[in-house]
């Protein structure tokens, strides 16, 4: 398993501010209303990957809480975690090429206004 290492002092103000792990597991927890348990459950099964301070400390993104309260309306819905899993990334992939998709429009409006 790849840690992802968290500074603060890499973090730049350009980036998403909702990727920022700010958010310790207690925290996380209390806001999804599940156990930490839970939440070491999910990233052991590939669910999560919060980010890791220093010392090794999970800290958790506004962007990770929103995955997790995916992951716990699928659950609702009878998807088991690796089904879960799939469906997480299938989603992804669908955005990813929502997003190319869109730029290839943007560009491709420029190009002919320009």
């Amino acid at each position: 398993m790849t840690l992802c290492k968290w500074n603060p002092h890499n973090f730049s103000m350009s980036e998403n501010p909702e990727s920022r792990p700010v958010y310790s597991m207690a925290v996380a927890a209390e806001l999804l209303g599940l156990p930490a348990a839970t939440l070491r459950l999910y990233e052991r099964k590939g669910l999560l990957t919060p980010a890791r301070t220093e010392g090794g400390t999970r800290r958790y993104s506004a962007d990770d809480i929103e995955r997790m309260r995916r992951v716990s309306e699928l659950q609702d819905d009878g998807v088991n975690l690796a089904g879960i899993g799939k469906v997480l990334a299938l989603e992804g992939e669908n955005a990813a090429l929502r997003q190319e998709a869109a730029d290839r429009t943007e560009n491709g409006a420029e190009a002919d206004a320009g």
